[in-house]
């Protein structure tokens, strides 16, 4: 079963902070100008990617995880598949807030998974930032100064460009500024904890929940930046940089011009087209691929050829 890829299509989700660039700088056929994510490779209850092509063909990812484990490399579906990619539009700032770990998320939310995450920034505007981090040394000073929405004290701006990379650990305080584009790689968890809103309403006057103790217990004291190591490595025609390998998920940045031969080293690779155009070829078979493609190359191929003038955003367990 599936000597290609299983080209997915996304899921959309409306977000009070959410505008159009998804249809203008991807094509997408967006359902209104407030979507704020595309959920373009998820397995998750709030989203599922249906499946384009091949014999599973009109099913949806959760479904191929729970009856085909051996698409992904495995003997058994031992739980939920891990991961999500996201393609978020801020045109506004999204809300100050954080993750739990895995622990904290099934103990308190009976989730399987907390919520690590990275973003690669697709683009943004002149003089964007992100808040990433706070001034706070313990959980008491944290409190209170939230307490006095002490705001600009204590929470930290870092200005972003296109190409920038950021690694999120469960338990970092953050937030996408407005105009700014990203691709998220993410665990598979839908769990936030927002902390503040901007005291900004909704079309029927009511501002959004807030959850200030939960994020109180799954802050981490004091605020430290990961640091990840990149590793690049040309291979035929392809430029592969690796951004970050942790226990979650490893991610990749490849730009091709021209054509690579690779094995499958992996029990399975997410794959997103970022720019470009060109085909991938499996088995003597082809598929073309553009901007705004997202696929996964199941366990099944040995071996594949991707050729043109392409940037991708690569991940894997």
């Amino acid at each position: 079963m599936y000597q290609e890829p299983i080209f997915l299509k996304p899921v959309f989700q409306e977000r009070i902070w959410g505008g159009s660039k998804l249809q203008t700088l991807f094509g997408y056929a967006i359902p209104n100008d407030l979507t704020g994510e595309a959920w373009v490779i998820s397995a998750h209850k709030n989203g599922p990617s249906t499946i384009l092509n091949g014999p599973l063909q009109g099913e949806n990812l959760a479904q191929a995880w729970q009856e085909h484990p051996s698409l992904f490399g495995k003997e058994t579906s031992d739980g939920d598949f891990p991961l999500l990619v996201k393609i978020l539009d801020a045109n506004d700032n999204l809300s100050v807030q954080v993750h739990p770990n895995d622990e904290y998320a099934r103990k308190v939310e009976n989730e399987p998974y907390g919520k690590t995450e990275c973003w690669y920034v697709l683009d943004c505007e002149p003089d964007s930032e992100i808040i990433f981090g706070h001034r706070a040394n313990t959980k008491e000073e944290f409190k209170r100064r939230v307490d006095a929405g002490e705001w600009d004290d204590l929470l930290i701006n870092v200005p972003v460009k296109k190409g920038d990379f950021f690694y999120v650990p469960s338990g970092t305080i953050h937030a996408i500024g407005k105009g700014i584009v990203i691709l998220e790689i993410q665990q598979s968890s839908d769990i936030t904890y927002r902390v503040y809103d901007y005291d900004r309403k909704d079309d029927a006057g009511q501002t959004r929940e807030l959850h200030i103790q939960s994020a109180i217990d799954v802050t981490n004291y004091p605020h430290s930046t990961t640091t990840t190591q990149k590793v690049e490595e040309t291979i035929d025609d392809l430029v592969t940089v690796q951004l970050v390998k942790e226990q979650y998920f490893t991610v990749y940045h490849w730009k091709l011009a021209g054509k690579v031969a690779m094995p499958l080293q992996t029990d399975y690779l997410l794959v997103s087209i970022v720019n470009g155009t060109g085909e991938i070829t499996v088995n003597g078979h082809s598929f073309p691929l553009e901007k705004g493609d997202n696929f996964m190359l199941p366990s099944k191929i040995t071996n594949y050829e991707i050729e043109g003038s392409l940037e991708m955003i690569v991940s894997h367990e």
